[in-house]
């Protein structure tokens, strides 16, 4: 069966302020679009966007909150007047076609290269390579060693994030997700291998927590807590530096217990990453569930069948489709139908152009 009663996918929900006709959220996804100096997305992002619009959520690629926390190419920022103006094209479109957008903004830290900042150092929580790779107009290039943020300087990021927050009003999205995910800025203050501060923003758990909570707490003074999200991955593993154990597992509990008294719209979780959606994901979830009070956005791996089965469950609220989406603008009208998916072409992810990005067509259409 393929109706609204039979997949809970397709069901209406409220996250926070946000009014949702169903549950098959747009994930955030990275598609080096901005091809131009000023990091401005373009007439190909609204069309892009505007052709997923029936998603019941759709949360934009992570953007820049400023020109430091740039990390990879062809990425748009929001910290402009150039940049919200595009924007505003954007979410109109979106809008016009019956959609709702929230913004992801984000900052790269110590996974940014001195290419992408002229030069200069990426700032950090600590002195620390990650030794992972950045993405710069050169190709992959390794990390370096970062410099560790002064106070002063952590202010001022705070003042960039408000500010992103408030362009992200004035371009008309629905609201503003914080990426805190997988190896970026603020999941590097939430690890001690990597954050090794000795003032408030390091040491205890709820110290390197700090920095999120203060994001949190400058974001919903422009929006309202209702209409912000955070996107958090404590299964993240990448190497020797995110290596999820059960001490680093057992600090995010703590975090989400914490993050349930912030009211926030939603929290996005990434559950563990083992290619296919089973019993550690229902665990893993069904472990969010115990700490977190609040709406859950489940991501990672999911299909319309193992989606609807987690929101049966009662252990997320809605789920949300990354790479789904790439080839099958109109994945919520194939859940309904009960259509197969198309293959996104991987050789153009990143490639730049419409081949690969708004030449997907839905079903049934040439």
């Amino acid at each position: 069966m393929s109706d609204t009663a039979s997949q809970p996918l397709l069901r209406p929900v409220r996250l926070g302020a946000l009014d949702l006709p169903n549950r098959v959220l747009m994930a955030p996804m990275t598609r080096a679009r901005a091809t131009n100096a000023e990091l401005v997305p373009t007439a190909l992002h609204a069309a892009y966007y505007t052709q997923r619009a029936s998603a019941g959520l759709i949360v934009s690629e992570g953007t820049w909150v400023g020109p430091d926390a740039i990390g990879y190419i062809h990425v748009p920022g929001i910290w402009t007047d150039a940049q919200t103006a595009a924007w505003a094209q954007v979410t109109d479109a979106v809008h016009a076609a019956g959609g709702r957008i929230v913004s992801q903004i984000g900052h790269l830290g110590a996974l940014s290269h001195p290419d992408h900042l002229g030069g200069r150092l990426p700032a950090a929580p600590s002195a620390v390579n990650p030794h992972e790779m950045s993405y710069t107009h050169d190709g992959p290039k390794e990390t370096v060693t970062p410099r560790a943020l002064t106070g002063a300087e952590i202010a001022a990021t705070l003042d960039d994030y408000r500010r992103a927050a408030e362009n992200a009003r004035r371009a008309g999205f629905d609201g503003l997700e914080i990426h805190a995910q997988g190896n970026h800025f603020i999941a590097q203050f939430l690890n001690p291998r990597l954050n090794r501060r000795t003032d408030a923003y390091g040491g205890s758990a709820e110290n390197r927590a700090r920095l999120l909570f203060d994001i949190v707490e400058t974001v919903t003074e422009v929006w309202g807590a209702d209409r912000v999200g955070v996107k958090l991955s404590p299964y993240w593993r990448n190497g020797t530096t995110f290596t999820a154990d059960e001490e680093l597992l057992a600090d995010y509990d703590q975090l989400l217990k914490r993050l349930g008294d912030c009211d926030l719209a939603y929290l996005h979780l990434v559950g563990p990453d083992g290619g296919v959606v089973g019993d550690d994901t229902l665990t893993a979830f069904g472990r969010f569930r115990a700490h977190y009070r609040g709406s859950v956005v489940a991501n990672l791996g999911f299909t319309r069948e193992s989606g609807n089965d987690l929101i049966a469950r009662e252990l997320a609220d809605a789920v949300s489709f990354g790479a789904p989406y790439i080839a099958n603008p109109d994945l919520v009208e194939r859940f309904a139908q009960g259509l197969p998916l198309a293959e996104g072409d991987r050789e153009t992810y990143y490639s730049g152009g419409e081949r690969g990005y708004t030449d997907y067509p839905a079903a049934g259409r040439p």
